[in-house]
């Protein structure tokens, strides 16, 4: 692989320690992480991409998903619906769902992340139809380039036993936990710059078993994987954890394991103060979605005093079957909108809300080799003209959840261009949307 010049940009916001921003700067890409950060970098036979009329920030990190809704946005009966009756629309369509539909949703899901600018993302498969696996996304992710954390997901309590699922979507529990191993053994990278780590992920409190989540958190231990759920998402959720287990959603996860530094739990729109503080206390990160939480009615989740507490956050588009679209940029933007409109317009900067996206996410994820620009980190960069008509006029160009723009112009993952002007360029995605679109009709049919 050649060296990469990114020269002369017009900011490079390094989400470093020191959170520098240089002005004119240059950035040097080699063998897949970043060998120099400076001014008048000057390498011999890299390949020079010009960066004037552009800020350079790091890949934005995704650390919430299911690429398997991309094949249901905007679903007519879900569209207003809160979250439990929205999983009661779908659920049905899904259930039709086999391999194919499995990895054109996640090969169009991660290109559209790939232009909003992310670079790294996880994603949480918990039911699989027809013979899907997690194989499927696994596959899909290879081939579009991204930096990928699959998590096997699962849920194990059907109708029949007064879960929300219908019976067809759940399996038996041994059997998610031999399949958690072999996914976790044929897949997972422990090692720094990998491209695929796996984790264990049962679906939600109200989906699986308290055995199940015991021996989930048992098993991803021993395998030294992390750990990823639903948690607090709204005020149904809270009911429901009140009365089938007595106790708030912060307590249930604690008594079964499911705290630390290891483990990471998607909205978390309802945890009040004690849990926040014990969140912070045993280091358990959260996945922000605001634009979902928005959609589904679920709130604005309390991200300015658990960021004050000292909790990790990052962000998560979520599934676009509750969000409708995958635009991470866009997640940073609502997220700082949503907190200036709980907490007043001072609560969140567009700064702070960009090291969410970047540095924030690979801290939730375990990636300290990630998620911003300095010399040892991994090659993942994001380039954004900001020459153009949605940055015209701005006095910060660094500021790009203000003024723009919305999409990359150039996406560097493990220093391989994933993007380029504005297009992706890892794999066909034109071809790969007219089979979604076909694949949509089949199911609408």
């Amino acid at each position: 692989m050649p060296d990469i010049l990114i020269k002369d940009a017009v900011a490079v916001l390094t989400m470093d320690d020191a959170r520098r921003e240089l002005a004119g700067a240059d950035v040097l890409l080699r063998d897949g992480i970043i060998a120099g950060v400076g001014h008048g970098l000057d390498v011999g036979n890299a390949e020079v991409i010009t960066a004037a009329g552009c800020v350079v920030t790091p890949g934005l990190v995704n650390t919430h998903h299911h690429l398997y809704q991309t094949l249901t946005r905007a679903v007519p009966g879900g569209q207003d619906a809160l979250l439990f009756g929205w999983l009661q629309t779908l659920y049905p369509i899904w259930a039709k769902f086999g391999p194919e539909e499995m990895f054109i949703s996640a090969q169009i899901g991660l290109a559209e992340l790939a232009l909003s600018g992310c670079t790294m993302t996880s994603d949480h498969l918990y039911l699989y139809p027809n013979g899907s696996r997690l194989d499927d996304t696994i596959a899909a992710a290879s081939e579009v380039g991204l930096r990928f954390h699959p998590t096997r997901g699962a849920m194990s309590i059907g109708e029949s036993d007064g879960g929300l699922p219908p019976d067809s979507l759940v399996e038996r529990e041994a059997d998610i936990l031999e399949d958690c191993i072999r996914v976790i053994d044929a897949f997972h990278d422990p090692k720094e710059g990998a491209m695929v780590r796996v984790g264990v992920a049962p679906c939600s409190p109200f989906s699986v078993s308290r055995d199940l989540m015991r021996d989930a958190a048992i098993l991803a231990r021993d395998k030294g994987v992390m750990m990823h759920t639903h948690l607090a998402e709204n005020d149904e959720d809270i009911a429901y954890s009140l009365e089938k287990f007595g106790c708030r959603p912060g307590q249930y996860a604690e008594d079964l394991g499911w705290t630390g530094p290891d483990v990471w739990h998607a909205h978390c729109v309802k945890l009040d103060g004690r849990e926040i503080d014990l969140f912070a206390r045993s280091k358990t990160g959260v996945a922000h979605c605001p634009c979902s939480n928005c959609r589904l009615g679920s709130g604005i989740a309390p991200v300015r005093a658990m960021r004050d507490a000292g909790v990790h956050v990052g962000l998560g588009v979520d599934g676009s079957a509750s969000n409708d679209a995958g635009s991470l940029v866009g997640e940073a933007r609502q997220a700082m909108l949503l907190q200036r409109v709980a907490n007043g317009a001072d609560a969140m900067s567009a700064r702070e809300a960009l090291e969410i996206a970047t540095r924030g996410g690979a801290e939730v994820l375990g990636r300290d080799d990630c998620g911003q620009i300095a010399v040892g980190k991994r090659a993942d960069i994001a380039i954004w003209d900001v020459s153009g008509v949605q940055s015209a006029g701005s006095w910060d160009p660094a500021a790009i959840l203000l003024a723009g723009p919305t999409n990359v112009k150039h996406l560097f993952v493990e220093g391989r261009q994933i993007v380029a002007d504005g297009h992706v360029v890892s794999f066909d995605l034109e071809r790969a949307i007219v089979k979604q679109n076909q694949l949509v009709r089949g199911l609408q049919e």
